[in-house]
């Protein structure tokens, strides 16, 4: 057990491994933070405009843009995505957060978009009808009847999504991004330490899990008794 001790001391305190490995938990939540408003703006337009393509038929090619940037973002790995990004795109970017925070966000974009989708889709259709029988536009009803309601049903799922997207950002280490998990493979390599700092980062992520997780049920319970009201 001193042993243990001891190298604990070594590992985080005397070669200051704690700092740098909360250093890359900074990086990783402001890459999952970014990727998630991203994505949440891209999820949005992608499903208004499905939603209003339905009945106007001048909408169909955007629809159907829509369609193939959903097929093709959800058909290759967030990793491949990456690597692109980084070194075909955007290679005169010397930071590799920003591509980082931008492949990630179009990533969930595509999965933001459906989640969208389908909480407008779950408000009545009549709520439509209502709005533009009180003179509303189709653009006005949409900001102030249906999405406010279509926000009890995307919620939870955005909360899953959000817990997705903090575990898939630890491949941005790909990109030389210094990130929670790329943090602990650096404070191993540097103090010999090949068990403690990889042990640490997984117990980072596990807690950030589960208080996510917890938030997310206490929100799901609200919103469970406001439907009850």
């Amino acid at each position: 057990m001193d042993q243990w001790l001891d190298k604990l001391h070594r590992t985080f305190i005397e070669k200051n491994g704690l700092e740098q490995i909360l250093e890359g938990l900074g990086n990783t939540l402001l890459i999952t933070a970014g990727a998630l408003i991203i994505g949440v703006i891209i999820g949005v337009i992608i499903a208004i405009a499905k939603y209003f393509s339905e009945d106007v038929p001048a909408l169909k090619p955007i629809s159907w843009l829509c369609d193939i940037y959903v097929t093709v973002i959800r058909g290759i790995p967030v990793t491949v995505l990456l690597i692109i990004s980084f070194f075909i795109v955007m290679t005169t970017v010397q930071n590799g957060i920003i591509p980082a925070i931008i492949t990630f966000g179009i990533n969930s974009g595509a999965y933001m978009a459906e989640i969208i989708r389908s909480g407008i889709n779950a408000v009545d259709k009549g709520q439509m009808e209502a709005g533009r029988s009180l003179g509303l536009t189709k653009i006005q009803t949409m900001g102030k009847i249906i999405l406010p309601q279509a926000v009890r049903y995307i919620l939870p799922a955005i909360g899953n999504e959000f817990i997705a997207l903090l575990k898939e950002t630890s491949v941005a280490g790909y990109v030389a991004v210094e990130d929670l998990t790329r943090k602990g493979n650096i404070v191993s390599n540097n103090t010999f330490d090949v068990v403690n700092p990889r042990l640490f980062v997984a117990l980072i992520y596990l807690v950030i899990v589960v208080i996510l997780t917890q938030i997310l049920s206490v929100v799901e319970r609200r919103l469970k008794k406001n439907d009850k009201r």
